[in-house]
């Protein structure tokens, strides 16, 4: 987060729920999530302001990101099967049984949002 807002996008931080430790890959699976989401709002997006909520479920872990601009101009997020970007996330998300959704929402931004168990499944 904070090398992202180096680039000079605003980008909030919120955590809700108790803090836990999560096991190893669950925490690196989250991490990755939210450095890809972050990148992409930088490449692909017009957004001067991004927000990222990690939200402690009493089974899971919650990552949103949403990002407040709209796509640029000749920018496609089509998945290129390189193991990178959404098709990355996508991946990182099933190892640990996770579920992942992410899109356009209604106020023209992007939106990513991932389950992920707290704990070993």
């Amino acid at each position: 987060v904070a090398s992202v807002r180096e680039t000079g996008l605003a980008v909030e931080l919120v955590v809700a729920g108790t803090p836990r430790p999560l096991t190893p890959h669950v925490s690196l699976v989250a991490y990755r999530l939210v450095q890809e989401a972050l990148t992409n709002t930088i490449k692909h997006s017009t957004a001067g302001s991004v927000t990222v909520t990690l939200t402690y479920e009493p089974d899971e872990v919650v990552v949103h990101v949403s990002d407040r601009g709209p796509r640029r101009a000749n920018h496609h997020l089509t998945p290129q099967g390189t193991g990178a970007g959404l098709v990355g996330m996508r991946e990182r998300v099933a190892a640990v049984r996770g579920e992942i959704e992410s899109g356009p929402d209604d106020d023209g931004g992007f939106r990513l949002r991932a389950r992920l168990p707290a704990a070993s499944r």
